[in-house]
């Protein structure tokens, strides 16, 4: 049978092991009380609201698009069914990239909210650092907010409603499509004609001509035949003409072009600069002068012997 004394050593030790406990409870709920008020300073993930989308859009009424960022102003303005730019000079928008802007802002969904503080917008680059997307609905301005600096991944970002000042992760929708240069929201096409009208190719090179024909089932230049994998690469081509950049102001070019092409109604007129190995073009369908780089006019510039089959 245990002595009194060592039942009270026993009850003791208990009760000290008890108290080791409750001092550690306390000390671990200290911990959890400060990660909290740390996790509420400015700048660092305070809240989520995962699941919400940032703003809503009905892809068939929004009939006008702004876009401010530091670099420009670009204003894009639904016509019928096609997009046009208004500013910052009137042309037609590339109706891709504007169903992909629409399309992405539709995805902009809130990840969490990082700070409450307008102090942090130039942080996040949410200020007049960054991209200011406003979006109107038959006439009316439906919604507005900032994109600021990449987050964790291409597909997150920083962004701020106009009216708030919440900064908030948001994820869904890459910042490259809002922070386009003016010449990406434009239509680069020069020429698009449909394949079944293109029948034949005039080049000329200076005095030198020839012909690229369809006849009798078969492409040929003159009486000679063509390789075919040369002539299908070249008529998709074609189709679907596109420009490096535009030139807004009066071009200044040599006298002479280095090379004319005629297909489908259309002759586009090629001068070129050896600064930039580049060319200046000119279309019959437009006044617009373009840009087009070495790399992609060669693929439209082809030589006679380029084009036919070689006869060993």
């Amino acid at each position: 049978m245990a002595s009194a004394r060592d039942v009270q050593e026993i009850y003791g030790g208990t009760i000290s092991m008890n108290r080791n406990t409750l001092m550690l409870l306390g000390f671990l709920a200290v911990l959890i009380v400060i990660a909290y008020l740390v996790m509420q300073k400015p700048g660092e993930k305070s809240s989520t609201g995962e699941g919400e989308y940032l703003i809503s859009v009905d892809s068939l009424a929004v009939d006008r698009v702004e876009i401010k960022s530091p670099a420009s102003h670009v204003v894009l303005v639904k016509k019928g069914v096609e997009w046009f730019m208004e500013r910052p000079v009137a042309y037609r928008a590339d109706q891709g990239s504007v169903a992909q802007l629409i399309h992405e802002m539709k995805l902009l969904e809130r990840k969490s909210t990082v700070s409450g503080k307008p102090e942090k917008h130039s942080v996040f680059q949410v200020d007049s650092t960054g991209t200011q997307v406003t979006t109107y609905e038959t006439g009316s301005e439906k919604a507005s907010f900032v994109i600021g600096k990449m987050g964790g991944s291409y597909l997150e970002s920083y962004g701020r409603l106009a009216s708030s000042n919440e900064v908030l992760l948001v994820s869904g929708g890459s910042p490259m499509t809002f922070n386009k240069a003016v010449k990406e929201w434009r239509d680069r096409t020069i020429a698009a004609p449909a394949r079944e009208t293109i029948r034949d190719v005039r080049y000329q090179y200076g005095d030198t001509v020839f012909v690229l024909a369809f006849t009798d089932s078969a492409w040929m230049v003159g009486k000679d035949s063509t390789q075919e994998w040369v002539v299908n690469n070249l008529i998709s081509t074609l189709t679907n003409v596109q420009a490096d950049d535009f030139i807004d102001a009066p071009a200044v070019r040599s006298s002479k072009p280095s090379a004319q092409i005629t297909y489908a109604g259309t002759q586009i007129t090629f001068f070129y600069v050896k600064e930039g190995d580049k060319y200046l073009v000119q279309c019959s369908s437009t006044p617009q002068w373009f840009e087009m780089q070495s790399w992609r006019a060669n693929q439209i510039l082809k030589r006679k012997s380029d084009i036919i089959k070689n006869v060993r």
